[in-house]
């Protein structure tokens, strides 16, 4: 024996990390996060961070993408669960004001505004705004053309950075009065 102790073995790390670095975002912000903070959250060793991750831009954009993964599941299931026109429109209205601004959607709020802003500098972060417009358009042109979808789709990002931004956000009645008067 060398005396070195054995490694442990941990295969949820890496997805511990990840999470970790998603709860350091959404409490700290992308400027507050480091590897020191993402790794005392998921209490792994410092170390863990550098032999998972070759960099905190890795980090960021693997913990965003999972973010965006996350809420495109639910534009999705929102979106196929509605069988005509009506029911997407619901479906719309449904996925803004509950999941997206609705209780308990704090912290995903907090999320994508980080993403977004930190998408304006960063070319791996705009690719993964890039690629969940994409999804959320394809979402929307089950039940809209592709030029409603997306501009249906700017409109929903427009709602919800104006209400996590406004000291007077929308009411789930003025959410569903502008996205029912765009699609009527």
């Amino acid at each position: 024996m060398t005396g070195r102790r054995p490694r442990r073995y941990d295969p949820g790390r890496r997805d511990r990390l990840v999470d970790a670095a998603l709860a350091v975002i959404a409490e700290r912000g992308v400027a507050g996060t480091t590897h020191r903070e993402i790794a005392r959250v998921a209490d792994v060793p410092l170390g863990s961070m550098t032999y998972h991750f070759a960099s905190l831009d890795e980090v960021l954009t693997e913990a965003f993408t999972r973010h965006a993964e996350r809420a495109a599941r639910v534009f999705d299931e929102r979106m196929d669960a509605a069988g005509n026109r009506a029911e997407a429109i619901e479906a719309v209205v449904t996925l803004v004001a509950d999941d997206l601004l609705g209780a308990g959607s704090g912290a995903d709020l907090v999320l994508s505004v980080e993403l977004y802003v930190a998408a304006a500098r960063n070319p791996a972060l705009k690719a993964v705004t890039q690629a969940w417009m994409a999804r959320s358009r394809r979402a929307l042109e089950r039940h809209f053309d592709p030029t409603t979808a997306r501009e249906l789709d700017a409109l929903i990002e427009g709602l919800v950075l104006h209400s996590a931004l406004s000291t007077d956000p929308m009411t789930p009645e003025q959410i569903r009065h502008a996205i029912e008067r765009y699609l009527r």
